[in-house]
C-alpha cells in the first residue's frame, strides 16, 4: 500500500513568497467566486465593485492607501516580534493604548499649533505603544510568560479602559449624552498628499524603511537577528536574551501604538473603541504573508487594504455581506501559505510499512 509524504526538494521552485501570494490571491478569488455563486451573489458584479471602490480611481485609492498605513504598521509591529521568534498577538491593543495617549497630549494641550501638537501626539502614541507592552516584555524576560497570552488579554483591558473614558472623565459634554470622547483639536489633523491621502503614508513608509535598515546593519539588529535563530549561539556571544525580549517587544508595541496616533490624526476624529478596527490582528496576516520582511510588508498591507475597502462597499451597494472581505483575506492566507509549502516540497508516494504482530 502506498501512503502520500512531504519531501523537500532540493531546488525550490522558482518565484518564492510573490509567486505564492499571487496564487494565493488567485486561490481566494476563485473559491470566493464559487462560493457567491452558490449563495446567489452575483460574482462578477460583486469583484467589479470591489475593484471600483478600492482602486478605480484617484479618490478610492487614497482611501485604500489610507487603510494600508494602520495595517502595515501592526505587520512590523509583528514581524518585529518575530524577529527574536516572539509572537505579538496584542498589536490591537497596543494601537488602542497609543491612540488613548495621544488624545492624552491633545487634552492637555488643545492650544498647540498643529505641527507642535501633531509631533507630540505621535510621539505619545509612541511611548503608549511601548508600555502596553511593557508588561508583556517584562513577564517573558523575568518569568518565561507567553506573550501571546499576556498581550492578547491586553486587548480587552485597553477596550475597557476606552470606554471607561467615553463614559466617564473624557465624555464629551456636547454629544447630547452619548459616550463619545471629546474629538481632538481640529489643528491636530495631519494633511494630504493628493486627494485625501495624508501624510501617515509617507511617516510609515520613513518607519519600516528605517527598521529594515536597522535591523540589516546595525550591531543591535545584528545580535537580535543571532538570538533569534539561536539562543544557544547568543549565549555564547554574551548577548543577554533577557533585555533582548524585553527591547524587541517594547520595539514592537512602540510601532503599533504609533499606527494609533497616526489613525487619531489622520482618518479619525475621536478616539473610541473601534478606532484600531481590527488592524491589529490583519497585521499578524500581513506580516505572515510577507515572511515577516519589512520589505513585503507594504504591497501586502496595500492589497489587503484594498479587499477591506472594497469588502466594505458591497455591503451599501450591491446588499452582499461585508464578511465576504474576511473571507478573502483568510483565503488568500491559506493559499498563499499552501503554495508557499509546496514551492519547498513535493508530495511522494511510498509504501506503507505494515507492522507484523
Amino acid at each position: 500500500m502506498k501512503r502520500l509524504v512531504l519531501t523537500r526538494r532540493e531546488i525550490p521552485t522558482r518565484g518564492g513568497q510573490p509567486v505564492a501570494f499571487l496564487f494565493g490571491l488567485a486561490f481566494a478569488l476563485l473559491v470566493g467566486a464559487i462560493l457567491m455563486q452558490v449563495s446567489g451573489d452575483p460574482a462578477i458584479d460583486v469583484y467589479q465593485r470591489m475593484w471600483e471602490r478600492s482602486l478605480g480611481s484617484t479618490d478610492t485609492w487614497s482611501v485604500t492607501f489610507n487603510r494600508a498605513v494602520p495595517l502595515a504598521l501592526a505587520g512590523l509591529a509583528v514581524s518585529i516580534a518575530a524577529t527574536m521568534g516572539l509572537w505579538n498577538i496584542g498589536a490591537e491593543g497596543q494601537i488602542l493604548f497609543g491612540a488613548t495617549a495621544a488624545t492624552l497630549v491633545g487634552r492637555l494641550f488643545p492650544d498647540w499649533p498643529g505641527p507642535v501638537l501633531i509631533t507630540a501626539m505621535l510621539i505619545a502614541a509612541v511611548i503608549g505603544g511601548a508600555l502596553w507592552a511593557l508588561g508583556p516584555g517584562l513577564a517573558k524576560a523575568e518569568l518565561g510568560v507567553s506573550e501571546i497570552i499576556t498581550t492578547l488579554m491586553l486587548t480587552e483591558v485597553a477596550i475597557r479602559l476606552i470606554t471607561y473614558l467615553e463614559q466617564g472623565p473624557w465624555k464629551d459634554p456636547e454629544g447630547f449624552g452619548f459616550p463619545n470622547v471629546t474629538a481632538r483639536p481640529p489643528q491636530a489633523e495631519l494633511g494630504d498628499l493628493w486627494d485625501r491621502t495624508h501624510i501617515g503614508v509617507l511617516l510609515a513608509l520613513a518607519v519600516i524603511g528605517a527598521f529594515a535598515w536597522f535591523i540589516n546593519r546595525s550591531v543591535w539588529g545584528y545580535e537580535l537577528r543571532i538570538a533569534g535563530s539561536s539562543r544557544q549561539t547568543a549565549a555564547y556571544a554574551g548577548i543577554s536574551m533577557r533585555r533582548k525580549v524585553l527591547g524587541v517587544l517594547l520595539l514592537s508595541g512602540a510601532v503599533a501604538g504609533f499606527a494609533g496616533g497616526i489613525e487619531l490624526t489622520g482618518t479619525a476624529v475621536r478616539l473610541n473603541a473601534q478606532i484600531s478596527n481590527g488592524y491589529g490582528f490583519s497585521g499578524i496576516i500581513v506580516a505572515a504573508l510577507a515572511l515577516m520582511r519589512p520589505s513585503a510588508i507594504p504591497v501586502v498591507a496595500l492589497a489587503f487594504g484594498a479587499v477591506q475597502v472594497g469588502g466594505q462597499s458591497i455591503q451599501t451597494s450591491l446588499g452582499v455581506s461585508p464578511a465576504v472581505s474576511t473571507i478573502l483575506q483568510a483565503l488568500i492566507l491559506f493559499g498563499a501559505i499552501g503554495a508557499a509549502v509546496f514551492s519547498n516540497y513535493r508530495v511522494v508516494a511510498v509504501d506503507r510499512q505494515v507492522s507484523v504482530a
